[in-house]
Order: C-alpha cells, then structure tokens, then sequence
C-alpha cells in the first residue's frame, strides 16, 4: 500500500491480475473473499497486516481505523504501529476504483492507490474520514485536506425547493441556450432547475459540488401611508 506500508496495491499479489495503459490494477475478486465479494472488503484487507521488517527486522503492522467506498473511490484512515504499542499519526489512503461484477473477461475490480502525502486530484473525502486524521505538516496532505473540506462545505450547502440559485457564469445546454439563474425544484433527493419565470427543465451534473450562490428573494417595497387627522 502506499506509504503507510511501503507496498503498493498494485505489486500486492503478482500475477492475479493485470495493469492497464493508465496504470490501475485491475483483478478478479473470485477467491480472495466469499460473497458478496466487495471492493471495500478487499481493500480493507489489503491495508490490514503484520510483518517483519526485513531490513531491520523490527515488528511493524497497519490496520484500518475507518473506510467509506464511495461512487468511484474507496477512502481510508490508517495507522502504522510497532511493538511495544508505538503507533504513527493516522494518516489517509485514496483509492480510485472501478467495479464491474459482470465483466465479460473476469476482471471485476480495478484500482489506483496512493495515500494523501501524494497530493491526490480526487478530493472527495468524507467528513467521517477527514475527522480520524491525526496531524500532519506534509505539504501536499495538508493541500488535499484543505480541497477536501472544502468540497464538503459546497456538499452540505442547504437549498430548498422554491430557491433561487446563480452560477458565477452562464452555463451553456444542449438546446443551444445559456443560463446563470435557476429555479429550484427538489423532487425527493432530485433536483430540477428551471428558468427564473419558470421556463424548461435542467439537470446540472454534481451540481452541490459547484459554486453558487442563493439569491435572497425580492422583497416587495413597502407602502406608506401618511397619519390621518
């Protein structure tokens, strides 16, 4: 596994599977577990170990403290320890993943692993991992942690069905039109937008994920009228 063990994924199990072009290692589950044979099962199994060090021969092992597979992507807080209960700051391992249980040639699973110290694109970690980290001062670490948090403080932004929200800029639609400003209406855990006079419909791909603002409604002016005698 990546820095927390020294082992990449990738070289755990030579001759079980295949890389491909962009590097993921893709494999077969089939008698690694008994069903439901999982990606997070595996991985969790993987990050899951205790050995002799073989150039200095002290005792060394990890475990997994917490894991989320998420759509794409397995996240992990991890600890090092040694003997005499010497332990090393949790730290997180990304793993991106792609799981097929009906491929055609077998291969079922496939993943790129790396843990945070390699400053990972993917940025979606969840708050339950990001929570059991203990401290670091990697620059590359502290930078995905940041994105991370970041990200979720766009996720768990509250809007409601009625809102108004608007993009930093327009954004263009199949049917040729651009649009800044939409009409919210929330269908149960979906999300429709339509123009501000209520005109089409539109979906927005990982939309809490992008900027935006909600608009204050328009408040209606207020009428005077003058004391009478």
């Amino acid at each position: 596994m990546p820095d927390v063990s020294n082992l990449t994924l990738s070289g755990a199990r030579p001759g079980q599977g295949q890389t491909n072009e962009v590097g993921n290692f893709q494999m077969s589950l089939l008698g690694h577990f008994t069903p439901p044979a999982t990606p997070k099962a595996y991985l969790d199994n993987q990050l899951t170990w205790e050995r002799e060090n073989e150039e200095t021969g002290t005792f060394e092992g990890c475990r997994v403290i917490r894991s989320v597979s998420t759509t794409g992507a397995y996240y992990a807080a991890v600890q090092r320890y040694g003997s005499n209960n010497q332990t090393h700051a949790i730290s997180a391992v990304i793993c991106l993943v792609r799981w097929n249980p009906k491929a055609a040639d077998g291969l079922l699973f496939g993943y790129k692993d790396m843990d945070e110290n390699s400053g990972p694109v993917e940025a979606g970690c969840p708050r339950s991992i990001l929570e059991e980290l203990g401290p670091t001062n990697h620059p590359y670490a502290l930078d995905w942690r940041n994105r991370c948090y970041r990200q979720l403080r766009l996720k768990e932004r509250k809007i409601a069905d009625g809102d108004m929200i608007r993009l930093p800029e327009p954004m263009q639609f199949t049917d040729g039109s651009e649009h800044a400003e939409f009409r919210v209406t929330r269908r149960g855990a979906k999300i429709e937008l339509s123009t501000p006079d209520g005109r089409g419909r539109f979906r927005i791909s990982r939309l809490m994920e992008r900027r935006f603002e909600v608009v204050p409604p328009k408040r209606a002016p207020r009428t005077f009228f003058p004391a009478t005698p």
